[in-house]
């Protein structure tokens, strides 16, 4: 069976630069961060007081009150951008699909982290039939595809993925997959997070893992610069509506680009650390050109894990050039991490950063890394897109997501003529 063509028609993103795909995409292009003091925590006990929030996010404005109080933050989200998504692919207009081949995988890393520690709370002080009846509906990792589905009465694939802070992209790369094997002909994909509470932050603190550049959050996340210190934690959700080609062009629907390539792998190597080398991250970004039949010399931009961590930067660096080559041997290349900016949304990230990754191909713009004041000789020679966006014509950009667990997924898209 020939492998069927499957193309992006509608975006979705909730993010610390606010709702919406605009917001998202113009702060970008700005070199805006999005990182601030947080205010969702009382941080006075905290190391960490950073963090890239949601600032002023009010789920009944989106929501009906009553269901919105049902569901923990991290589906809230997942709500709104796959609401934005679904209007922006004109779904609703879309009457000859089989109810049972529209799928949603929208994944957290995570899950509810509020609606535990609350709940937690609450049974300390009150006692466990204290519990909200909504405890697990509200916390458990499979909800926002299942919501998702009961909103817009699909019935197809529903799932999700797991995979730490690869978790956005391996959603989306499995429902690619349902696509191009006729398990579904659209698919709602991508990942949500909300993870800025006492037990995120202290935990991935107590980790050493989180910048403490608290007096200056806007410079805290600052991949490949020898000053970083850690990465940001940052909460939102990123939505893609995937289509079969041939449907999406016959209904006559915006189409964003081409979504050609899918690759994973493991490091097998440590439970947070990446392998050294990058070895397993080039695997899935080889593996990733060979699905799309493309060589590394047909992309011109890479969307870089690119978190702000010692190693972890180290790591990719050493995986691209490896396939790529260095800005001497491959003058062509531009790679940015936007982390630099939005901050790590964990298992949302890959979604955003994939929405980045197609707009840069429609809009003909790289999103710049910021706060690359002083590189790290050891993040190798590539042409990181240093503190301002640049006009480029894109036509094939690849995105990768590397998860504690050293779980690895790479994606790419291209332009479609």
């Amino acid at each position: 069976m020939a492998k069927r063509r499957v193309v992006i028609t509608g975006l979705g993103a909730v993010t610390p630069f606010g709702v919406g795909v605009d917001k998202f995409w113009n702060s970008l292009v700005e070199g805006k961060s999005g990182i601030s003091v947080t205010e969702l925590v009382d941080t006075e006990r905290h190391v960490v007081k950073i963090s890239g929030e949601v600032k002023g996010f009010d789920a009944e404005l989106y929501i009906d009150p009553k269901e919105a109080k049902k569901m923990d933050r991290f589906i809230q989200f997942a709500m709104v951008a796959a609401e934005e998504a679904y209007k922006d692919a004109k779904l609703e207009e879309v009457t000859d699909v089989d109810p049972y081949k529209i799928g949603v995988i929208v994944s957290s890393a995570a899950g509810g982290f509020r609606t535990f520690e609350d709940n937690h709370v609450r049974i300390i002080e009150k006692g466990p039939n204290k519990c909200s009846p909504f405890t697990i509906p509200m916390l458990i990792v499979n909800m926002p595809s299942g919501r998702i589905s009961m909103k817009y009465g699909f019935k197809g694939i529903n799932k999700v993925v797991v995979s730490a802070c690869a978790t956005g992209t391996h959603s989306i790369g499995d429902a690619f997959r349902a696509i191009q094997y006729g398990d579904a002909d659209i698919m709602m994909a991508g990942g949500t997070e909300a993870t800025i509470c006492d037990v995120g932050l202290g935990a991935f603190s107590s980790a050493r893992t989180l910048s403490k550049r608290n007096d200056e959050p806007t410079k805290a996340s600052r991949p490949w610069d020898v000053d970083r210190d850690g990465f940001v934690m940052s909460e939102g959700a990123g939505v893609l509506v995937l289509e079969e080609y041939e449907h999406a062009k016959k209904r006559g629907a915006k189409i964003y680009a081409e979504l050609v390539g899918y690759g994973q792998s493991a490091d097998a190597y440590d439970v947070v650390a990446p392998c050294p080398e990058g070895k397993g991250a080039t695997y899935a970004m080889k593996a990733a050109l060979c699905d799309a039949g493309l060589e590394a010399k047909d992309v011109q931009y890479v969307n870089a894990h690119g978190t702000s961590t010692g190693l972890g930067d180290i790591a990719e660096s050493k995986a691209i050039e490896a396939l790529f080559g260095d800005k001497v041997t491959n003058p062509n290349l531009m790679v940015s991490s936007t982390k630099s900016m939005h901050g790590h949304l964990l298992g949302a990230t890959g979604a955003v950063e994939c929405i980045a990754c197609i707009k840069a191909i429609t809009e003909g713009i790289v999103p710049p890394t910021i706060n690359l004041d002083n590189q790290d000789e050891r993040v190798g020679n590539l042409d990181y897109v240093p503190h301002k966006a640049r006009k480029a014509t894109v036509n094939v950009a690849l995105s990768n997501s590397f998860g504690f667990g050293g779980q690895n997924a790479s994606v790419i898209m291209k332009a479609v003529k």
